[in-house]
């Protein structure tokens, strides 16, 4: 994995784990809304994807990030309210997850989510079929 001391970019940049199926359908779709050309999309199963300084490939794997256009590294909530605020459709959610009521909420659920994730790559595998292998 290659490393990248850059701290600001002309996008942003979204790291996700392209060998789980739920993310790369999630990803899927960001990718073909309007304006998905304003965000880098950095795929961590690909070996030669390169990551910020500050963030290691467990670390990334474990939680959503997103460095900022002005390279701040975020995760959770905060990194997907970053990717939802380049997306002009997504641009109200990101404006609701940044409430701070709705932020902690938000993160205490991603929380969970995390714990319970492969068995939700389990179902979504088996409700979805080989098209999301």
């Amino acid at each position: 994995m290659r490393r990248s001391a850059t701290n600001t970019t002309s996008k942003a940049t979204v790291f996700y784990d392209g060998a789980c199926p739920l993310c790369r359908a999630e990803i899927g779709l960001y990718r073909e809304a309007p304006e998905a050309d304003a965000l880098e999309f950095v795929d961590l199963s690909d070996p030669g994807a390169t990551l910020p300084d500050a963030l290691n490939r467990d670390d990334a794997l474990a939680r959503f990030h997103v460095r900022t256009r002005d390279g701040r590294l975020v995760s959770g909530v905060t990194a997907f309210a970053e990717l939802w605020a380049q997306l002009p459709r997504w641009r109200g959610l990101a404006r609701i997850a940044r409430w701070p009521i709705v932020r902690t909420l938000l993160e205490l659920a991603y929380r969970i989510f995390l714990k319970l994730r492969p068995g939700i790559v389990w179902l979504f595998v088996r409700l979805t079929g080989p098209r999301a292998r």
